[in-house]
């Protein structure tokens, strides 16, 4: 799904920070960088285009990059920059905000305004990048300029599913169709959008659209982090979201699914993994308790009706494969 941009570290020493400043000239936000030890740098971009949106994992070594207001005004194409720290420590500059990132961290920025960032000596750093038109993201300016340069460090709920599903995309080598692009890369806007203004408490500042699809992967996060409860149920997903149970089934209409759909396909995404695991010695029973069938019965009733196989049967095959 990636595709790979430039890699410095292949080239020789002399002609990486070239390579890497031609690279930068032809970004999609333009910035100057210099190295703070340029016979030893080097630097790592791999990047998808999700429709308008691009995601991008990129590594480098210690830097200070720089977008002046000069370079604003000659290149804007007016996008939002947010970068997800994967590793290193690093810092922005917008606005007269100033943070330190940590991994984990995120912030956001604007290309019409200058901005700096930096990488601090030490490891390779490293970063998933998300960028978009800055007309995507379905938030007043009110609110955009509160956090604009500010650390977005990490608080749960839909921060989590955020950070999750960029990690997930940039780390996924599967092919995508362009349809499922687009639809990517709205779902990555829309939940950026919630961020931001769930960090400035502005979540009525969402259009209704925008809310709903948030909340629905905010949700599924939910339900995948809890498949082990024997328990998980609507009921269990409104109490943790603070709606009622008719709520949580509209959401999920809305999205062409039920919740039972989506925890019978998450738990059985699952099961079969660890069924087909050629090293695994756990026993057949321990595995659906593991994902939310304390009863092997009960186990062995839902694998057949989403397999047509017993669990059994299906890590036979499966593992007879390898």
């Amino acid at each position: 799904m990636m595709k790979t941009v430039p890699d410095t570290t292949g080239l020789p020493a002399a002609d990486r920070t070239t390579a890497w400043a031609e690279t930068a000239a032809l970004a999609l936000v333009t910035q100057r960088f210099r190295s703070q030890d340029p016979e030893r740098f080097g630097a790592r971009i791999r990047a998808v285009e999700l429709g308008a949106v691009r995601l991008s994992t990129i590594s480098y070594a210690p830097l200070v990059s720089c977008r002046s207001a000069r370079l604003s005004r000659q290149s804007d194409l007016e996008f939002h920059q947010l970068p997800l720290i994967t590793a290193g420590r690093q810092g922005v500059e917008q606005a007269g905000h100033q943070s330190a990132l940590r991994p984990g961290e995120m912030a956001l920025y604007d290309s019409s305004r200058p901005f700096q960032g930096w990488s601090e000596a030490g490891p390779r750093s490293s970063c998933v990048l998300l960028q978009f038109p800055r007309g995507l993201l379905a938030l007043p300016d009110r609110v955009v300029r509160q956090v604009r340069g500010t650390a977005l460090r990490p608080t749960g709920g839909m921060e989590l599913v955020f950070r999750q599903m960029l990690t997930t995309l940039a780390e996924s080598q599967g092919e995508l169709t362009g349809s499922d692009r687009i639809r990517l890369g709205t779902t990555l806007v829309d939940l950026a959008a919630a961020v931001v203004a769930g960090h400035v408490e502005e979540t009525a500042a969402l259009p209704a659209q925008s809310r709903r699809s948030s909340l629905y992967h905010e949700m599924v996060g939910f339900i995948v982090r809890n498949l082990s409860d024997p328990g998980l149920r609507p009921a269990a997903v409104a109490e943790a979201h603070c709606v009622s149970p008719r709520t949580v089934h509209r959401v999920f209409q809305a999205h062409g699914t039920t919740v039972g759909d989506v925890i019978r396909r998450e738990r059985m995404s699952r099961c079969r993994r660890d069924l087909a695991d050629p090293h695994g010695t756990r026993p057949v029973s321990a595995i659906g308790a593991r994902w939310g069938f304390p009863r092997a019965s009960e186990f062995t009733r839902a694998f057949r009706a989403a397999t047509g196989m017993t669990p059994t049967e299906f890590r036979a095959l499966a593992q007879n494969r390898f």
